[in-house]
């Protein structure tokens, strides 16, 4: 690094340091941290200098309170660059670029807090409920339904749960659990394991044989959801809780989308997602399978049925191939495709060589299922280290741990074999400098090409948004260059009118939270088109649902407790069937957990 480049970069030059941060600093602070010095420092001789500053420092407070507005993304950019070009002195012609430098390599953040409401970095406090909630997408109240379970208000922990997350049985088994990252319990000793007690209450609901309220359908204004995927299902529950008549119309025979389709019963047993479903079901969704939009019916069809508004959650089903020799030889299956064949109760014959080319949850799912399969030998190839692999770290040491070999830095150059796979031509490979994604990017070492004897091949290196080819009115649905459908960022609405969109066909393969975060988005503007109210509104800023009080227990006795470590089945056990991995434990140690909860959300 030289001065040149770090210029380049649109640093601000001082005193030649270099300040290092990770993500738990918020980006939009840091911005107002160097303009509130450099404001300040101002002379006042120059108007750009002295007035610019304070400019962008309001914006850029309000942006930090969640007052400000997209548009104030391209005021920032236009009054920066002017009083770089103005000023008199370098003071006022370097002050602006740390607001440049966050806008170009850090715009997601500014729209996070413009238009999620939320600082994931917990820095800007009317924006930071609690660091759980503000980490968690769907924007859970994870403190009070913890202190609930505490309190053995099990029935009331499911349904604060559910206020912002009608999946909760399934996230209880299969979210990331962003919030437990942020948990401040983790400084100390590990963090509260909040997606164990979520499971656990949906768990004891569904053994009790409990049920939610109901809904029941009181406007006349009707509402088709394409797809039953986690963000479809999260549409659907939502706009049925508001009176709204809602159908799901899912293209297969079996309802949830990847959730069932795509995820393996050791990982998800079907039995949690039925409870799910039940649940929405009674707030009065119907649900109508085996119909595909655009080929058995368009969205003019649904129109003449009554429909008024129409969600799009099709999800990310299609494969990125690989784009190399011998990739349709038979014996070489997409991951998704393997995953759907198995859940769909279809035979796959894999033979004793199996090879997994990827590093994402299809990946290690794909090559656990085919360990459970019979396979001899299942090894799984990725491009990069362990370290940049994007599949859960839980994932990839349970499949190490039921036999999958997984070896790193290699790539396939082509598929070799007469009419079916035989091997795989590999190539070593290294990293060199990080690419768009972050990571740094895997380079080829010459003359490293070698071979590996195969029966089978599952590629997994990620999925797509499934084509759509959609109109209504005459006017074809937009789509980004990259095949996406194309939404406003705020309300989810697409070109057409009534129309609304979001979950992995919107961003791209991501989590279940995040799907029903978009589901529930989408759901908000619906009922807003629908009443005729301003689709602008702006989103509610995160706050606690409940307030409850810390649970009374003694200091002594509160700092024994030991974090909670669900236990598993052994991997030899494992492997020889698809039931549950993760078992549940006692009552009272669910109890015990819930009262390790800092209940940073009560401040000071």
């Amino acid at each position: 690094m030289d001065y040149e480049s770090l210029a380049a970069l649109g640093s601000i030059m001082g005193s030649g340091g270099m300040i290092i941060m990770d993500e738990d600093d918020c980006m939009v602070n840091v911005a107002r941290y160097f303009l509130d010095f450099t404001k300040d420092e101002s002379c006042g001789k120059c108007t750009p200098c002295r007035e610019g500053t304070l400019r962008l420092m309001e914006m850029l407070t309000d942006i930090s309170r969640g007052e400000g507005q997209e548009a104030d993304l391209d005021r920032l950019a236009r009054i920066s660059g002017l009083i770089k070009k103005t000023s008199l002195c370098g003071l006022g012609a370097t002050a602006p670029n740390p607001v440049l430098s966050t806008l170009r390599y850090f715009k997601d953040e500014y729209l996070a807090h413009i238009v999620d409401k939320q600082c994931h970095s917990q820095v800007c406090p009317r924006l930071s409920p609690s660091p759980c909630q503000s980490g968690c997408p769907a924007g859970i109240d994870v403190p009070s339904y913890v202190a609930l379970i505490g309190q053995g208000r099990y029935a009331e922990a499911l349904e604060l749960i559910r206020e912002d997350n009608p999946l909760p049985s399934v996230c209880g088994y299969v979210c990331p659990a962003p919030c437990e990252a942020k948990c401040r319990r983790g400084a100390t000793d590990q963090a509260i394991a909040i997606k164990t007690l979520k499971r656990f209450v949906a768990d004891f609901a569904r053994d009790q044989g409990a049920s939610g309220p109901t809904a029941q359908s009181h406007r006349p204004e009707k509402v088709a959801i394409i797809g039953s995927g986690p963000a479809g299902l999260a549409a659907a529950y939502y706009l049925a809780r508001e009176g709204f008549p809602v159908t799901v119309f899912e293209a297969t025979p079996m309802l949830g989308g990847m959730l069932r389709l795509g995820i393996p019963n050791f990982r998800l047993p079907r039995e949690i997602i039925d409870f799910d479903l039940e649940n929405i079901a009674r707030q009065g969704v119907t649900f109508r399978t085996n119909i595909r939009i655009g080929v058995d019916l368009t969205l003019e069809d649904l129109k003449k049925e009554g429909f008024q508004a129409f969600f799009l959650g099709t999800g990310a089903h299609q494969e990125v191939r690989l784009g190399i020799e011998g990739e349709d030889l038979e014996g070489v299956w997409p991951g998704v495709e393997f995953l759907r064949k198995l859940a769909l109760g279809e035979k796959v014959p894999l033979g004793q060589r199996v090879a997994i080319i990827g590093g994402g949850n299809v990946a290690t799912d794909a090559a656990r299922s085919a360990i459970r399969m019979g396979s001899g030998v299942t090894v799984l190839l990725y491009r990069r280290t362990e370290m940049e692999m994007p599949a859960y770290a839980e994932e990839v040491q349970q499949a190490k741990e039921e036999g999958v070999d997984c070896r790193f830095l290699i790539q396939p150059l082509k598929f070799i074999g007469n009419g079916r796979v035989t091997g795989i031509v590999l190539q070593n490979m290294q990293l060199g400098m990080p690419d768009s994604s972050g990571r740094r990017r895997p380079l080829p070492l010459p003359g490293s090409e070698w071979t590996m004897e195969v029966d089978t091949v599952i590629k997994a290196i990620g999925q797509i948004p499934t084509p759509v080819d959609i109109s209504l009115e005459g006017e074809k649905l937009q789509l980004t260059p990259g095949g996406n459908i194309q939404v406003h960022p705020g309300n989810l609405s697409t070109n057409l009118p009534g129309v609304f969109a979001g979950g992995d066909n919107v961003t791209g393969s991501a989590s279940v939270v995040e799907a029903v975060k978009a589901g529930k988005q989408a759901a908000r503007s619906i009922q807003r088109y629908l009443q005729g109210e301003d689709l602008e509104e702006k989103p509610r800023i995160p706050i606690p649902r409940m307030r409850l009080e810390p649970l009374e227990m003694p200091e002594e006795e509160r700092a024994q407790i030991t974090p909670l470590v669900p236990k598993r089945r052994r991997a030899a056990d494992r492997i020889r069937d698809f039931a549950l991995v993760e078992l549940g434990l006692e009552k009272s140690q669910y109890h015990r957990e819930a009262c390790r909860c800092l209940r940073c959300d009560l401040g000071e």
